[in-house]
């Protein structure tokens, strides 16, 4: 991913455009695409800047509230399959593929196996 652009260009390009030139001219002038130069119009106009917004982060768990439940599926059912317990998840009302399980299971310590009574 690219780091934004520098405040002062986003300054000037907004600048040109609140004086009245059209946002295509303004787009070659400064050398940015047009849909930039109308995006950073807008952000100026509904927040008063042409800073760019936060880029990146942390996302939470989508698990994370239905810990309990997975667990005690896990205890109740040694043989549950990565694809049952999606399925009984999405019958609570989540949405998810069978690899956020598995993910979700390797990060909290939470392993079982399918066949419990082999060796």
């Amino acid at each position: 991913m690219t780091r934004p652009l520098s405040n002062d260009l986003r300054e000037r390009v907004v600048a040109a455009v609140s004086a009245g030139a059209a946002c295509r001219s303004v787009a070659a002038r400064f050398g940015v695409s047009v849909s930039s130069v109308v995006k950073w119009s807008q952000r100026h106009r509904v927040t008063g800047s042409v800073a760019p917004g936060k880029t990146g982060g942390h996302r939470k768990p989508v698990l994370e509230p239905h810990r309990a439940f997975i667990v005690e599926r896990i205890e109740q059912t040694p043989d549950l399959t990565l694809h049952r317990l999606k399925d009984e998840l999405a019958a609570r009302g989540v949405k998810i593929s069978h690899n956020t399980v598995w993910t979700f299971l390797r990060r909290e310590g939470l392993r079982f196996k399918k066949n419990a009574v082999r060796p």
